[in-house]
């Protein structure tokens, strides 16, 4: 066997096609030209190359190449994309984050577009702060007219982006921010309502330490013109705070970032302001700066001593080094867009170092994401990697001289006599390189055990995370049917045939209450110098309450920024556990839909009067031969609610007569509270529900219970949907369908969506 071949099958068939379609270098007619080894042997001599630039380096040019080769092909550290696809090519472009200012005039404004244009052609993407610019309605003096206001160039930065593809592989991304005290504030929380508007931003609100104490009295806040510096009006905090976490409710956007925090703890406050994230909020940075990021696999560093699994540190230690190095050397070899790029990136000299693969590694190690033992071990982890990357990167200016703005920085006030970077550690999201290392992505826990894929000719392709394989097979409860089970349902919460303790391990990201996620976001974050990329993925029964808290307490417990994403919240979301089949638009056939079947003439049934807490309520359940089918309310003189009880009805009417199951109706209205039902109750000892959908309920409950074995089965009623085809193709032009590519499932992540079966991504 060659040496080609061994090198590709350290990558799993997933990761090879992956490789093939989106790294490796193809000639002018789309061809592959490069195998998998020679992608990396080009990436490792690239980037090794500069040491020839130093004179006292501790490693020779060649000898460091075999080095960041065989860590790379060991899938123990991989680069962000852009120094994958283009490092030792013409374009040259390494880095995946830039920050650029938006001016408020007419010139700075697009000068930014153009400099966009050129960094997403380039293959990296842009985050920009539109609070400079003046609000609605502002005075424009050199033309005597009025501002259109911030959202109105948003959507001219939007459309400049749709019109880019990045180097053949990577579709433009943006990070829209706003201050929360910017008059138009109300406008850009609500600027994504529509989600066909800014597809290609993700947005974020810039929430201050002075919102965050209004809000916590209760009190108002002040809205300032960046024109003129004036107060123009103040707003209740506490309305604001509640219109941003109603939209995140409904559709994930906007985040969160806590800029005072932000620019509290940033290194170099002297050289200026930072304003603005990259597109996955993970990377702060100053105007016209650029980071370079790289994770380490913590999956790779787990090992059995005396039948104990354990890290391994010193190999961890070694890599956090080498890591380091590698990424100091990305600045110097990086082609930048733009010459100011390059100088402001080259002063400060910033790298983010993150991780990937948490999940694995706690469940290698049998611990549960969501208990204390793995946030304390988050945090140590964190703390090892950190003081690891901090002391590689003075030892580096020792070698080579710390970055130029070092006087200028925190560091010196801290006694440190030398940095070569100004930042090391940052957590990003990892989408594509951790589908290359076969790794959960950045500190996320799983998304699913199993997936369903469904190829051609319907057949099936079972995808199991393969230490739950061997774990099934070492503890005897393996099968192909309990395999195909979970990969329907996506976990294995519930399922007998899995041990408890089994379950606890591998559990996955919906059943994770947000407490945890938020714990273990801020656990990472008192250790890493940037921010952490974390998508609190709830489930789609969390409420407005849920979301709120997730706000509140990533706040109190220090993190510099939140993204939450409710699951099916977004209008074609097609990210579901269950294996549903990809869809081939061109292809797809009109569909059938339920419908419900039409009011009998003649019914029988019966009609119940139940106490609630405005009076008492009337329920009427009917039903003919083929089972119960309408149902009616009505109200005695006290008063309550007749239109919501009137149209409850209609709709369990409705569900009736399509053939729902009865026994699903009643658990869904039984136990819903009324606190005027719950307050008359407590005095009121006859009262035995809890509101009019509870008495309904219990009603039909009652009705159905004892005339059952009277119905037939009826089936649901089917009808053609010929607009079947047309309303796919309308959603897959939304960043919540199905792989434009392929097909499969899209997992969200940090305002991104990727496909783990072809590596497509996109933010927005």
């Amino acid at each position: 066997m060659n040496s080609t071949t061994t090198i590709a099958n350290r990558f799993s068939v997933n990761a090879q096609k992956v490789l093939a379609k989106r790294y490796l270098t193809k000639d002018k007619n789309g061809n592959t030209i490069e195998s998998i080894e020679g992608l990396f042997r080009r990436v490792a001599k690239a980037i090794a190359s500069d040491e020839n630039n130093y004179a006292n380096s501790k490693f020779k040019a060649e000898e460091l190449e075999e080095i960041f080769f065989n860590m790379m092909t060991e899938q123990e550290f991989m680069p962000n994309s852009p120094t994958l696809m283009n490092a030792g090519k013409p374009l040259g472009q390494l880095s995946a984050c830039f920050v650029l200012p938006v001016e408020d005039s007419m010139e700075g404004i697009f000068e930014a577009v153009k400099n966009a244009a050129l960094i997403h052609k380039s293959g990296g993407g842009t985050g920009f702060s539109f609070s400079r610019l003046r609000p609605t309605k502002d005075i424009v003096s050199s033309t005597s007219g009025v501002s259109s206001g911030p959202i109105s160039f948003m959507k001219v930065f939007n459309v400049a982006t749709e019109t880019i593809k990045q180097g053949g592989t990577r579709r433009g991304a943006n990070m829209g921010i706003l201050r929360v005290d910017h008059p138009d504030i109300i406008d850009f929380i609500t600027a994504k309502e529509d989600q066909k508007e800014l597809t290609n931003f993700n947005i974020s609100v810039a929430i201050t330490d002075k919102f965050m104490e209004a809000l916590e009295c209760d009190g108002e806040y002040d809205l300032i013109n960046p024109r003129s510096g004036e107060v123009v009006k103040s707003l209740k905090a506490s309305k604001v705070f509640y219109m941003i976490v109603e939209r995140a409710w409904k559709n994930g956007e906007p985040g969160i970032v806590f800029i005072d925090r932000i620019n509290k703890f940033q290194p170099t406050p002297a050289v200026g302001e930072i304003e603005s994230t990259n597109p996955c909020g993970e990377q702060p940075l100053l105007p016209y700066e650029a980071c370079n990021l790289g994770s380490i696999n913590l999956a790779k560093f787990v090992k059995n001593v005396d039948n104990k699994v354990v890290i391994d540190y010193e190999r961890l230690k070694q890599i956090i080094v080498l890591a380091v190095r590698f990424l100091d050397n990305v600045i110097d070899v990086n082609r930048y867009p733009l010459p100011i790029i390059d100088r402001t990136t080259k002063s400060n000299r910033k790298i983010g170092l993150g991780i990937m693969g948490w999940a694995d590694m706690l469940i290698k190690l049998g611990m549960s994401y969501d208990s204390q033992e793995a946030i304390e071990l988050a945090e140590k982890l964190m703390k090892f990697i950190h003081d690891g990357g901090w002391k590689a990167s003075q030892d580096l200016a020792v070698e080579r001289g710390s970055f130029p703005n070092f006087d200028k920085s925190i560091y010196p006030k801290m006694g440190i006599k030398g940095m070569r970077n100004a930042t090391v550690t940052t957590i990003a999201p990892t989408g594509t390189i951790s589908m290359l290392c076969g790794a959960s992505s950045g500190i996320e826990p799983l998304f699913a055990i199993a997936y369903e894929k469904h190829v051609m000719d319907n057949e099936k392709l079972l995808e199991i995370h393969n230490d739950f394989v061997k774990v099934a097979k070492e503890r005897g409860f393996y099968s192909q049917q309990l395999m195909e089970k979970v990969a329907k349902l996506g976990s294995v919460r519930g399922l007998a045939e899995v041990p408890e303790d089994i379950q606890k391990v591998f559990t996955i990201s919906h059943l994770i209450s947000p407490e945890w996620h938020i714990k273990t976001q801020a656990a990472f974050q008192k250790y890493t110098d940037n921010a952490v990329s974390k998508t609190v993925n709830c489930p789609n029964g969390a409420t407005k309450q849920d979301i709120e808290t997730i706000f509140r307490l990533a706040f109190s417990l220090g993190c510099k920024g939140v993204t939450v994403y409710r699951d099916g919240s977004r209008d074609s979301q097609v990210l579901n556990l269950s294996g549903k089949k990809a869809v081939d638009v061109a292809n797809l056939k009109p569909t059938m839909y339920v419908t419900p079947r039409e009011r009998p003439e003649i019914t029988m049934g019966l009609t119940e009067r139940v106490k609630i807490g405005c009076g008492n309520l009337y329920v009427t359940v009917n039903s003919d031969d083929n089972g119960i089918c309408e149902v009616f309310t009505s109200l005695g003189r006290n008063g309550g609610c007749p239109s919501q009880s009137e149209a409850t009805a209609r709709l369990i009417s409705m569900a009736l007569r399509a053939g729902i199951d009865v026994q699903e109706i009643i658990d869904q209205l039984k136990g819903i509270r009324c606190m005027s039902t719950i307050r008359r109750a407590s005095v009121d000892k006859n009262l035995k529900v809890l509101s009019c959908p509870d008495a309904i309920g219990k009603a039909i409950e009652k009705y159905y219970l004892a005339a059952k074995d009277n119905f037939k089965k009826m089936p649901p009623i089917y009808k053609e949907k010929a607009s079947q085809k047309q309303d796919l193709m309308e959603d897959n032009n939304t960043p919540d369908s199905s792989c434009p590519e392929c097909g499969s499932i899209l997992e969200h992540d940090s305002g991104c969506v990727i496909c783990k079966s072809c590596g497509y991504s996109k933010c927005g």
